[in-house]
């Protein structure tokens, strides 16, 4: 048997907490006002203009509770998520939800990347005359635009947590400009009315289970990060509220106008092409100019410094005496790898949809675990001096809770096998009825496991 050793977990003091109410706000406005979100909307076209607004507000708001239920974790434990995760997973069990938390937070990263490239190579286009993606020679402007958004991301993140925070404060307000500025672009062309009613082609029509999957992946990633901020504010409400209104408006605002844009863009053209979602092609279309191309490049940096500083605290909590500066940099080179990706599949649009495939997968039993844990079996209580602690409250089985890994692959393996089922794709999707079944299954098994008195065998 292995002495008791500890591995120290950070818990940042109260005392040492001085995230504000504006700070969290425009944290959560700006990881969800970004090209990600305005790509999500654009997809969402293919629902209709109501359906779409329909489940991007119900299927928001109710990931964003998650979001609340981690947040206020992370203002009671102190710690991170994934540090959180080794109270259900167990010490060494929790290297599973770090290592889809990095996955899917280098996959955002990159979406958000690959778009922004495309607005270099756009301004490269304009400026040099060099052909655009797609064309003859067309991959020097995306490859170069690509290694330059890596070099930003790694300026963006360069001291935490503080960086992160001047770069969000800085970023809203760019964005609120530009929201506006597209608006008005879009409405000089089309009315309101037109939006309304304009009908998705049969054979482009999403099915509206479908669509609350692809939106509740795309919220549901961002809950994982939830205590990664929420551990900074020495405010309850702060950690309930303002990551909750933050990002749902974030989300609505955002989506909105991509949705409405590629609308506009399906009308004026008499095409719909979900492939033609993107900012930096819808911005070009609408004869937007430099400058928009500019500020889609800084909205990407608002929203991968978030991106970023959660896929390196993952990876600071499997290898914890790596410093988060390290781990930044580590995850912005893998993203720098990962934004490649689309340019040898040949559609965006394909490795998107297939990646939030994997991010609704993965993430729905993950969370569905951990809340489950924290308020049902912990009676919102975990003792934190415990984790890290060898042989501790949290070792479990060799380090490993095997409860929390089979509830996992379980989870996984429902969405796999009805995610496509038309019941499921056409009514209310496969993510959130997982996240029911997994947290109930894991009550379930953990009771009985308690009951026989084993819960802290080693």
């Amino acid at each position: 048997m292995e002495d008791k050793q500890h591995t120290p977990i950070l818990s940042i003091p109260m005392k040492s907490r001085r995230t504000t109410r504006w700070d969290m706000f425009a944290t959560w406005v700006g990881a969800n006002a970004n090209n990600g979100t305005w790509f999500v909307g654009g997809v969402l076209a293919a629902c209709g203009f109501a359906v779409a607004m329909k489940v991007l507000v119900l299927s928001s708001a109710l990931s964003y509770v998650f979001l609340s239920l981690i947040g206020y974790i992370g203002y009671k434990t102190g710690v991170s998520t994934m540090a959180i995760s080794r109270a259900s997973f167990g010490e060494r069990g929790s290297y599973l939800p770090s290592l889809v938390n990095i996955t899917q937070f280098i996959g955002w990263t990159a979406v958000n990347t690959f778009i922004a490239a495309q607005s270099v190579s756009l301004i490269f286009h304009q400026l040099l005359h060099w052909p655009l993606w797609g064309q003859p020679g067309g991959d020097k402007g995306l490859v170069v635009g690509i290694l330059i958004m890596s070099v930003l991301h790694i300026l963006s993140v360069s001291s935490g947590s503080r960086s992160v925070q001047l770069i969000e404060r800085i970023g809203i307000v760019l964005v609120f400009i530009f929201v506006l500025w597209e608006s008005v672009a879009v409405f000089k062309t089309v009315s309101m009315d037109q939006i309304i009613g304009w009908h998705v082609p049969a054979k482009a029509r999403m099915a509206t289970g479908a669509a609350i999957d692809y939106v509740a992946a795309f919220n549901l990633a961002w809950v994982t990060a939830g205590a990664d901020f929420t551990r900074f504010t020495s405010i309850k409400n702060n950690a309930i509220h303002t990551p909750f209104w933050g990002a749902l408006i974030g989300v609505v605002w955002f989506a909105f106008i991509g949705l409405i844009s590629t609308i506009s863009i399906a009308i004026s053209s008499g095409v719909y092409n979900a492939n033609n979602s993107d900012p930096s092609t819808i911005a070009s279309k609408l004869g937007l100019g430099v400058v928009a191309f500019l500020v889609i490049i800084l909205t990407s940096m608002t929203a991968n410094a978030v991106n970023l500083l959660a896929a390196g605290s993952a990876l600071s909590n499997i290898f914890i005496r790596l410093r988060l500066k390290y781990s930044l940099w580590i995850v912005v080179l893998l993203a720098t790898i990962v934004t490649f990706i689309p340019m040898f599949v040949g559609s965006f649009l394909d490795t998107f949809e297939s990646f939030l495939d994997y991010v609704g997968m993965v993430l729905g039993p993950t969370i569905a675990i951990i809340c489950t844990d924290f308020y049902i079996r912990a009676h919102r209580h975990y003792e934190v001096k415990q984790l890290g602690l060898i042989n501790g409250k949290y070792w479990y089985h060799h380090g490993f809770n095997w409860i929390a890994y089979l509830v996992f692959a379980l989870g996984v393996a429902f969405f796999i096998a009805v995610h496509q089922m038309p019941f499921f794709a056409n009514t209310v999707g496969a993510t959130f009825v997982d996240m029911v079944l997994s947290g109930l299954l894991y009550y379930i098994l953990m009771a009985i496991y308690d009951r026989k008195g084993s819960r802290h065998v080693n």
